[in-house]
């Protein structure tokens, strides 16, 4: 039997912002994109995931939404959106938008109902004060503080888990949940075809406003800016395990649809969530943050990551080592002066994972993270923890499309974030008509994972190697692949069994041979052998 069209694809993600500017107002628009859309086709993705693209006041820039089935106007109008759909159709590309269901803006018309105690008085999660007037429990936002505001028009609290101007819609309630749920259908009924749910797993709460437990000390061992809500354990505030049947309200509704697609980001506590999910229940593939917090460029964290997602063998996984949400891949692991060979090594390594592959828009160019300036930051968590960490500007800035023109080529006005002088030099223009450039091995990797059905749907089985060497195997009935990459600068060699009769794939990089028997990789190489 044929697989679904998004098992094994490659999803591309365009932060629309910072995309690309067509109509020179400084913000990435519609325009914008269908301007590159034979860029975007020519990197042999399956679809793209944009980012939210409703109405907003942009206090989170675009993750507060104000009005669900409309079109944010920095973007462009209804009939704009319904082009785009049409010509990425028109090029066999699929188009994902990104819902954020969870919650809304405190401008969205619902809140200012519930907010008077009007028809959707209990659309939302209020909670009367304790006796003293503080918050009615413990729970902590992921923005920091308590997840509760005060407002004085009903002389109550409401959750937010992020910003206050985000109110946590009460999926309790029947219309509530009917109506969130009803945004799906819409947005199905235009065309699109499928979609990434934000925080997945924080549509459902505790009744009882129950308070989260403690983390020990001892393990309270974060290092980036989510660290101060993980001083507890998110059981009641989300992540209950009867959040799986939503899901699985959610994945009926995609599945009425031939051909859609839903996947879901769990932001935390995957083994709760429905995360994991079989593929007969909850979303169709979902992703979890290990990929995405690792520091350190060793074996370990994708072994145990995939020791962990052996555990559930009826899961589709997505994987990805970037978003808008965290610092740029090669900045992550390679530091402020990554080693030349890193942005190829970590596509490899992605595009031979098993899963769902989600690629944001610049990793192809094996951007680094962008330096912003205090004055510069747009982002709330950036302004919130600064100097502790800029936030998350330094992966949405503006796209390089051309080192020698203004703002890179994004666009003729002023860009909402400032252009990067680090980017210059590894531009779209620069890279395109270079057979050896970053981008150019992209397109190879992804040609290639498309051609083989093992590194496309195969199963993934990890072999003894020294460390810094990861080597795995990808594998179906008709065909096997050895995936092996030095993630270390010294040379290492590696004698195994499964080199015998192996035939060199040319699709790695770096210093790498074989010979009787015994593979040798220079410093971050890769090498695929065909079995």
């Amino acid at each position: 039997m044929s697989a679904p069209w998004w098992q094994g694809a490659v999803i591309y993600q365009v932060y629309i912002r910072s995309f690309c500017d067509g109509n020179g107002d400084g913000q990435g628009d519609f325009a914008g994109l269908l301007s590159k859309l034979d860029y975007i086709a020519a990197l042999g993705a399956d679809a793209v995931w944009l980012s939210p693209i409703h109405p907003s006041p942009n206090r989170d820039w675009g993750y507060d939404v104000s009005d669900y089935n409309g079109i944010h106007p920095d973007y462009g109008t209804e009939a704009d959106f319904d082009r785009l759909l049409a010509k990425f159709h028109a090029r066999g590309l699929k188009v994902l938008t990104d819902e954020v269901l969870a919650h809304t803006s405190d401008e969205h018309p619902w809140f200012l109902e519930s907010l008077k105690r009007g028809a959707k008085s209990d659309w939302y999660v209020w909670a009367d004060p304790k006796i003293d007037g503080t918050v009615p429990n413990n729970w902590l936002s992921a923005f920091a503080g308590p997840a509760w505001s005060y407002q004085p028009a009903r002389r109550q609290y409401y959750h937010h888990k992020f910003l206050r101007q985000q109110p946590k819609l009460n999926w309790r309630n029947p219309q509530a949940k009917a109506a969130a749920l009803a945004v799906l259908d819409y947005w199905l009924n235009r065309g699109v075809d499928g979609f990434r749910l934000d925080v997945a797993n924080a549509y459902l709460h505790d009744p009882a406003l129950t308070g989260n437990p403690p983390v020990p000390l001892e393990q309270r061992t974060s290092h980036h800016w989510v660290h101060a809500p993980n001083q507890q354990y998110h059981f009641n505030d989300s992540n209950l395990p009867e959040g799986i049947n939503v899901l699985d309200e959610v994945r009926r509704i995609v599945d009425s649809y031939p051909g859609r697609f839903v996947m879901g980001e769990f932001s935390e506590e995957p083994e709760r969530s429905g995360t994991f999910a079989a593929s007969d229940e909850g979303l169709h593939s979902g992703y979890s943050f290990p990929l995405l917090d690792a520091r350190r460029l060793e074996p370990g964290f994708i072994k145990n990551h995939f020791a962990m997602l052996a555990q559930h063998p009826g899961h589709w996984p997505s994987v990805a080592f970037s978003n808008h949400d965290v610092m740029r891949t090669v900045s992550r692991f390679g530091g402020k002066h990554p080693p030349e060979g890193l942005p190829k090594l970590m596509l490899s390594l992605l595009m031979a994972l098993r899963g769902t592959v989600l690629v944001y828009q610049g990793e192809e160019l094996g951007l680094p993270q962008a330096d912003v300036s205090r004055e510069q930051i747009r982002d709330p968590v950036g302004d919130l923890y600064y100097p502790y960490t800029f936030g998350r500007d330094g992966c949405r800035t503006p796209m390089p499309w051309d080192g020698r023109a203004t703002n890179l080529g994004f666009g003729s006005g002023t860009p909402w974030l400032p252009p990067s002088s680090a980017h210059a030099p590894l531009s779209v223009a620069r890279q395109e008509n270079d057979s050896n450039s970053t981008l150019a091995y992209f397109r190879k990797l992804v040609s290639a994972r498309k051609e083989s059905r093992a590194m496309k749907l195969g199963a993934i089985d990890f072999l003894d190697a020294p460390e810094p060497m990861l080597v795995f195997e990808r594998r179906s009935d008709a065909e096997a692949v050895v995936c092996a990459f030095n993630l270390g600068v010294a040379p290492m060699r590696w004698r195994h069994e499964s080199l015998s009769g192996a035939k060199t794939w040319d699709i790695g990089t770096g210093r790498t041979s074989l010979a009787d028997g015994e593979l040798t990789l220079g410093s971050h190489a890769v090498w695929f052998g065909r079995l």
